[in-house]
C-alpha cells in the first residue's frame, strides 16, 4: 500500500499488519504539533511483504522513512541498502530512514528505548547484574541485546526453551545465560536469596502475556530478589496485573510507555531532524491513556 499525504509535506509513517492499534501516529504527531513542524506521520497497513510499499515511496523525497512493527521487523531487512550496527546485531529493524542519497538504512531504536528509563540505574556500579526475562519473540531480541551490552546475566523463560536457547546463543554466545520453561516462574519457590547489596535485578515481561485479550502473565513473586525492578513492555493496558502486583508488593515498576516513547523519540529525530520535545512527556502520557 502506498502512503497518502500532501504532495509537498515531509512525512513518515508506521507500517505493519494489523496497524490500527498503533500509538505511533499519536506520539509523532503530538511532537510535530509541539514543534510546529510542517510534517505529518501516518499509519499504513502493509499486509504482505514490505517490498511493494517501499517501491511506492522510494522515489519520493518528502518521505523521510518509516517505523516497522509486526510482522515486518525481520522481513524488511532484504529490501534495505544498509543496517546500523545495532540493528544488525539484533537482527530486526523497527526504523527505516531514507538517506540523503536515496538509499534506505535500517535501525533498531527498541534497544535504546528499552534502556532509556534504566539510564540512571546503569550509571551505577554493581557487583552483579541479573535479568529474569519472560518471552523469546521479537521484542526479546532487542532486550537481550541491550542487557548483554550492560553485562547482565540473563534467565530467559519461554514456552519453547530451545528457541530461547538459540536466541541467547545467537545474540550473546559468550554470555553465561540460562533458559527456563515459562511455567518455572509461575510456581512458588522457597529459594532463599543471598545478600543483594550492590546487585541489580530486573524482572522483564517481553511477551504479550497480560495484554488485552491475552492471558495474564503467571509470575510468583517468591522468585523475585529484594530490591528488584519490574519492567513490562505491554502498553494495553498500561497497568498490567504483573505491574500492579509488583507495585502492591513495594517494588519499583516501569510500564510499557517508557520504552514506547523512548524508541519513538530516537526515530523522530532521524525522520524530522529535531529532537523530540520530551519536556511534554507527562502530557503525552495523558493522551496515550485517554
Amino acid at each position: 500500500m502506498t502512503a497518502t499525504h500532501p504532495a509537498v509535506t515531509p512525512y513518515a509513517c508506521v507500517i505493519g499488519n494489523p496497524i490500527s492499534h498503533s500509538k505511533s501516529p499519536l506520539i509523532h504527531n503530538f511532537w510535530i504539533g509541539k514543534l510546529e513542524l510542517e510534517a505529518e506521520y501516518t499509519a499504513e497497513l502493509v499486509e504482505n511483504t514490505p517490498e511493494a510499499f517501499l517501491a511506492g515511496v522510494l522515489g519520493d523525497g518528502n518521505w523521510r522513512g518509516c517505523n516497522v512493527t509486526m510482522p515486518h521487523k525481520q522481513a524488511i531487512i532484504p529490501y534495505l541498502d544498509s543496517l546500523d550496527p545495532v540493528a544488525a546485531k539484533v537482527g530486526a529493524v523497527n526504523t527505516v530512514v531514507r538517506q540523503d542519497d536515496g538509499s534506505l538504512r535500517g535501525f533498531n531504536t527498541d534497544v535504546g528505548g528499552f534502556l532509556e528509563p534504566l539510564t540512571d540505574l546503569l550509571r551505577q556500579t554493581h557487583l552483579f547484574r541479573m535479568a529474569r526475562i519472560v518471552g523469546a519473540g521479537g521484542a526479546a531480541r532487542a532486550i537481550v541485546t541491550a542487557l548483554a551490552a550492560e553485562n547482565f546475566v540473563q534467565v530467559l523463560a519461554a514456552r519453547d526453551t530451545a528457541k530461547a536457547q538459540h536466541l541467547l546463543d545467537e545474540l550473546d554466545p559468550e554470555g553465561e545465560h540460562h533458559v527456563a520453561p515459562l511455567t518455572h516462574f509461575a510456581e512458588p519457590t522457597d529459594f532463599q536469596f543471598d545478600d543483594r547489596e550492590g546487585c541489580c535485578d530486573l524482572i522483564v515481561n517481553a511477551s504479550p502475556l497480560g495484554m488485552r485479550e491475552q492471558p495474564p502473565l503467571a509470575f510468583d513473586l517468591s522468585h523475585v530478589p529484594p530490591g528488584s525492578i519490574f519492567y513490562d513492555i505491554v502498553t494495553d493496558p498500561i497497568e498490567t496485573p504483573f505491574l500492579k502486583a509488583a507495585r502492591e508488593a513495594g517494588f519499583q515498576a516501569i510500564d510499557g510507555y517508557a520504552m514506547l516513547i523512548g524508541q519513538a523519540a530516537e526515530a523522530f529525530e532521524m525522520f524530522f531532524g529535531e529532537p523530540a520535545p520530551r519536556q511534554h512527556d507527562a502530557e503525552l502520557r495523558e493522551r496515550l491513556i485517554a
